[in-house]
């Protein structure tokens, strides 16, 4: 399940984040599981992780409410560990796609993308530096994201219609 989160944000602190979250949900909500068997508790705990994974997107960072409410500090990861998750999770070979996809994007397209996501400016900025409306920047920015995520990870379609 690592894996599984940090092949979405491409964090592996994140995705050790979500983790703890989605078995703090699960462990608080254990009653209100009905399924019988591991299939069904593996899809069960797996719908946690898809609803805390659609929360990270919406609210950009990872709330520790949960960790909190058990009274849990989490330790921040060594060094290999961190390694090892970006390693499980591929993360390297994702980067090098998602580096292939942008270059394949439209140009107009690649660069709304790289301001926008890469150098964190906001819209308005982005716009500024293109020379187009903001509302023009965020057409580019989210056709340039749709492609990408087309492009990288086919599921994430997928992901984002159960999400």
């Amino acid at each position: 399940m690592t894996a599984f989160f940090a092949r979405r944000t491409y964090d592996p602190e994140a995705a050790v984040d979500l983790l703890a979250e989605t078995f703090a949900v699960a462990f608080e909500d254990r009653d209100s599981f009905r399924g019988d068997g591991d299939g069904a508790a593996i899809a069960w705990v797996y719908g946690i992780a898809r609803h805390q994974l659609s929360g990270f997107y919406r609210a950009g960072s990872v709330e520790r409410r949960a960790m909190a409410k058990l009274g849990v500090d989490r330790r921040a990861l060594t060094d290999p560990e961190y390694e090892r998750i970006e390693e499980l999770a591929g993360l390297a070979e994702t980067r090098r796609n998602v580096a292939d996809a942008v270059d394949q994007l439209p140009e107009e397209q690649a660069r709304a993308v790289r301001l926008r996501v890469v150098d964190e400016l906001g819209y308005d900025q982005v716009a500024a530096a293109l020379g187009i409306s903001e509302q023009a920047a965020r057409a580019r920015v989210s056709r340039g994201l749709r492609a990408l995520a087309r492009d990288v990870d086919p599921e994430s379609e997928e992901v984002g219609n159960r999400a």
